[in-house]
């Protein structure tokens, strides 16, 4: 006796699988194309860039040609301005952890007035474009005589409305009770459940905090165009509008190496996420 899907089926169904891989490797090629012709351009010549194939690879003394003039623009300026990227996004996320982490803790278990509309007050700072909030940050930053302080930057990040939230669901949906309970009963003050327990437990949403608010404060750009008067304060997002004015390949290598330590945290993050889920596995 044989078993397995009647002929009629089992095509239909190699007809779907076939539909949904050629679906998946069109938007591949929608993503990862861009990224090869970024990868390549450094390789190229101007000229090259514009009659070659956008896929075709140059010779790596073209490389060198980039780097040199990357290195050479404003003084070395373009690596102040990584040193003040990595400085910004580094404080601001070490800030927003000490926040985020806590504050999602306490709304998932704590039962106090005022709860519902702090979780709502965070979801509407969520869906507020960044740029709306410029003007008023930027007031109250020069009510403070921060303008133009590296705090200027930092501080508008420590608090990640979308990482308290985030650190909300996960606590309200992955935290067992009873844990808690029992906690409370050996005599841990509400401070030590949270430090003994809720920490640990945090090692997932911590991972996911840690990239996503490194990936936002990275890429922050029109805060600190508004607010940084010198261009010896700027983060790299903001500096690579001045390398327009150099070559294509020496905006495409400045590109490539702005981008290496978001890909670089995103690789951190993604082994600690793997690391935090297991150890949270085997202890339930």
């Amino acid at each position: 006796m044989t078993s397995g899907m009647p002929p009629n089926q089992s095509a239909g169904r190699r007809a779907a699988l076939a539909l949904r891989h050629l679906v998946l490797l069109g938007f591949a090629g929608f993503f990862i194309i861009p990224l090869l012709w970024l990868v390549l351009a450094p390789t190229k010549t101007d000229y090259d860039l514009i009659t070659r194939s956008p896929l075709a690879l140059g010779n790596f003394h073209n490389v060198r040609i980039a780097w040199r003039h990357l290195n050479g623009f404003g003084n070395h300026i373009y690596w102040r301005w990584m040193e003040n990227s990595l400085l910004y996004s580094l404080s601001a996320t070490a800030l927003a952890l000490l926040t985020v982490i806590p504050a999602g803790y306490g709304l998932a278990i704590g039962s106090f007035r005022g709860r519902k509309l702090i979780l709502t007050l965070t979801l509407v700072a969520i869906v507020m474009p960044g740029a709306s909030l410029v003007l008023p940050i930027f007031l109250e930053l020069n009510a403070m005589g921060l303008i133009g302080n590296a705090l200027s930057i930092i501080l508008p990040f420590a608090f990640f409305p979308f990482g308290v939230y985030l650190s909300y669901i996960y606590y309200a949906t992955s935290l067992p009770p009873g844990v808690l309970d029992a906690a409370r009963i050996d005599g841990c003050s509400e401070w030590a459940t949270f430090r003994l327990i809720g920490i640990p437990l945090a090692k997932p949403i911590i991972a996911l905090v840690v990239f996503f608010s490194f990936v936002a404060n990275w890429n922050n750009f029109f805060l600190p165009y508004v607010i940084l008067p010198n261009e010896n304060q700027f983060p790299v997002q903001v500096g690579l509008s001045d390398i327009f004015e150099s070559t294509r390949p020496t905006l495409a290598l400045a590109v490539l190496i702005a981008a290496l330590p978001v890909m670089i945290v995103f690789i951190a993050s993604q082994r600690a996420l793997v690391r935090g889920f297991v150890s949270a596995g085997s202890r339930s």
